[in-house]
């Protein structure tokens, strides 16, 4: 049986990766950017005039990759409230299932941002998300308190 903790990971992971789909769909400029640093990658010296010219491939298909980018966010969105779900159901707690989420939602945004927009992030990010870590660390350690109350008589 799957604990509720593993459903809340990746309920925030796919919180996280339907925010950057959304990020993606919602802004041309970087797809563009994408395609033409991939294209100049792949392009040899004489072909190189293809991206400068202004029907190069990449100014048409931003639009097909942003479609998909609006379907991959609604998709991770509905599976991740799915996940969502279970780890409620699965979870001892309401608290444990959502801060668990919470979570998990952060850390990814961080590396899929890191990963796929080069962010960064100030290191006031990092002492709040050690912060609500340590929280979590706390919270499911814990028992709860019923439990223990029976256990004493």
């Amino acid at each position: 049986m799957i604990s509720g903790a593993f459903y809340a990971l990746l309920a925030g992971f796919l919180g996280a990766v339907a925010s950057s789909s959304a990020k993606l769909s919602l802004g041309s400029d970087y797809l563009k950017g994408m395609c033409k640093t991939g294209l100049k990658a792949w392009a040899q010296d004489g072909d190189y005039r293809i991206i400068q010219e202004e029907t190069s491939p990449c100014e048409w298909l931003h639009i097909p990759l942003r479609l998909l980018c609006g379907g991959l966010l609604f998709t991770s969105n509905a599976v991740m409230w799915t996940f969502f779900s279970k780890a409620l159901r699965h979870s001892s707690s309401s608290a444990r299932a959502t801060v668990t989420t919470t979570a998990s939602n952060f850390v990814s945004s961080a590396f899929l941002g890191k990963l796929i927009f080069g962010e960064t992030h100030a290191a006031l990010w990092w002492v709040g998300i050690s912060l609500t870590l340590s929280g979590l660390l706390v919270l499911h350690r814990s028992t709860s308190r019923p439990a223990e109350a029976k256990k004493e008589e």
